[in-house]
């Protein structure tokens, strides 16, 4: 007999809302209710919801518009069977690459070379000069992480790191990123960035860790905790700003 998987959170809130689409509490055309009275009505944190309203975006229930809310489509019961594939949560995953990556950062600071610090510090001056020009910088992101995991000496822990920073990839990751990342909060992660890599630089494994794992919150501030229908994907100064965060 088949085992069937467990449903993620954000799976498990979309069906409560498409419950309630269904039910007529929010008919077609309507706007939902604002996060967090909605969240308050579910039960729920505003990150799960936030997850689970982007897959209901993604499966043809909902549309977000930029500045004015949540709104249930005429569409709402086409797509339902779509949510299995989205992806892990967007909010786990970053919880987990902080478990894993804070300890890794630990043991790469005892066997740091002047060859990984110099390559180190050409990933985060890529992703400046990057993200300045308003481009994408996740490849020197990821190189950052991935050198910092491969330092660490451990190739089943770097395959995580790698997984888990690829994960971010997924439909659900990818649709977040496009609503709420821009130029700004990806500047914002280079200067965590240079802080990890000062702390290297320093021989303080203790100040790496803390740098890490601030960085890794931070990240997922910004990629979840972002209220998607005030912020729009351009930066201030009307340039494309959707890069990705790491």
């Amino acid at each position: 007999m088949k085992q069937t998987e467990p449903k993620r959170l954000y799976q498990l809130v979309a069906d409560q809302i498409r419950g309630l689409i269904h039910g007529g509490d929010f008919p077609p055309g309507s706007r939902l209710p604002p996060e967090r009275e909605l969240s308050q009505q579910l039960g729920v944190s505003r990150p799960s919801l936030r997850e689970a309203l982007i897959a209901l975006e993604i499966g043809g229930s909902v549309e977000t518009r930029m500045g004015s809310g949540v709104y249930v489509l005429e569409t709402a019961n086409e797509r339902e069977g779509s949510l299995a594939v989205l992806g892990e949560s967007p909010t786990e995953i970053m919880q987990a690459r902080a478990v894993i990556e804070g300890s890794l950062v630990v043991l790469a600071s005892t066997r740091l070379t002047t060859g990984s610090l110099d390559r180190l510090r050409r990933s985060v001056d890529a992703m400046h000069r990057l993200a300045s020009a308003g481009k994408s910088p996740v490849e020197p992101d990821r190189q950052f992480h991935l050198i910092i995991a491969e330092t660490a000496g451990n190739t089943v822990l770097s395959r995580y790191v790698a997984d888990l920073f690829d994960a971010r990839r997924d439909p659900i990751g990818a649709r977040i990123s496009e609503l709420v990342e821009n130029t700004a909060t990806w500047m914002a992660a280079v200067e965590e960035h240079e802080n990890v890599l000062h702390a290297l630089q320093a021989g303080d494994p203790i100040a790496a860790e803390a740098a890490m794992r601030s960085h890794l919150k931070s990240s997922e501030e910004r990629w979840v905790g972002s209220d998607i229908k005030k912020v729009a994907p351009n930066d201030a100064d009307g340039k494309a700003g959707r890069v990705r965060l790491g």
